[in-house]
């Protein structure tokens, strides 16, 4: 799927939501627990109940990984699943990886071979061997971590160079440019971050965007696309908890459809007032 193409399912569904499955195996409903495999059957209750309101779905990998062997047969039929019941959709594997060349390459081979995601989070601190690996599959993107959202971004991402003035996530939006395409490569940058959007776009305005941060984290979905919206939208706006945690009774999937529901309706209305749908 190329940036034209992503932007067609965002015209087509009148949104630009991203539903993280962060899928907490202690957070679950207590009528799951009986089941032969409660996180796939909690996710695939969120994707029946949610898949025509979101363009992707971003399964954090640390929750799967956390439960041994069986965590990744969950991913893999959670996968497996959002293919078949919804081939359109966009999976993003939020892994956060980056290492040596050859480490990366098998990184690649796991995300894109096995699991058939179509984007990975990558950390770019080990620089550009360690990300082109990634970029050797058509068709597939790595998202670059930028701007995170959390509190420590500002222990090193705002460091500045003393003689330039350049911070260190603008080092890393700059450098970047020419190790892959708008096609193929696109940044994190933390909706509660939202300020720095505008400062972002001028350096990347035609890249898309993974803003994280929207619900429980507390960023301002309104606040991301004023400075963050480009001509084609340009944007992936993430909620994970205040969705697929909005209920922890029999009611979980009809729950989490009305606050996805509430989010896809304002994201709309984004949309139609900058003209793009």
């Amino acid at each position: 799927m190329n940036a034209a193409q992503l932007y067609e399912q965002i015209k087509n569904k009148r949104s630009f939501l991203c539903i993280g499955l962060d899928t907490d195996i202690q957070k679950l409903p207590k009528h799951l627990a009986d089941t032969s495999d409660p996180i796939f059957a909690f996710n695939k209750e969120i994707i029946d109940h949610t898949h025509d309101l979101a363009v992707a779905y971003k399964p954090n990998l640390a929750f799967y990984e956390s439960l041994g062997a069986d965590g990744w047969v969950s991913l893999d039929k959670t996968v497996k699943y959002i293919r078949k019941k919804c081939p359109d959709v966009f999976i993003i594997a939020d892994a956060k990886r980056g290492d040596i060349g050859n480490t990366s390459n098998m990184y690649a081979r796991a995300f894109f071979d096995h699991f058939d995601f179509d984007a990975v989070t990558v950390a770019p601190y080990m620089g550009e061997d360690s990300v082109k690996p990634f970029m050797t599959y058509l068709d597939k993107w790595v998202i670059l971590l930028a701007l995170t959202s959390n509190k420590g971004a500002f222990d090193f991402q705002f460091m500045e160079d003393k003689e330039t003035g350049e911070k260190l996530f603008e080092k890393v939006l700059k450098t970047s440019q020419t190790w892959g395409t708008t096609d193929n490569m696109m940044y994190v940058v933390g909706a509660t971050k939202a300020e720095k959007l505008e400062e972002i776009r001028e350096i990347v305005p035609n890249h898309f965007l993974l803003a994280p941060g929207v619900g429980a984290q507390g960023g301002s979905l309104q606040e991301v696309a004023k400075y963050g919206m480009n001509d084609q939208c340009g944007l992936l706006v993430n909620s994970s908890r205040a969705i697929i945690y909005a209920s922890d009774g029999e009611d979980f999937a009809k729950a989490a459809r009305t606050e996805a529901e509430a989010v896809q309706i304002e994201m709309e209305e984004l949309l139609l007032e900058a003209e793009l749908i």
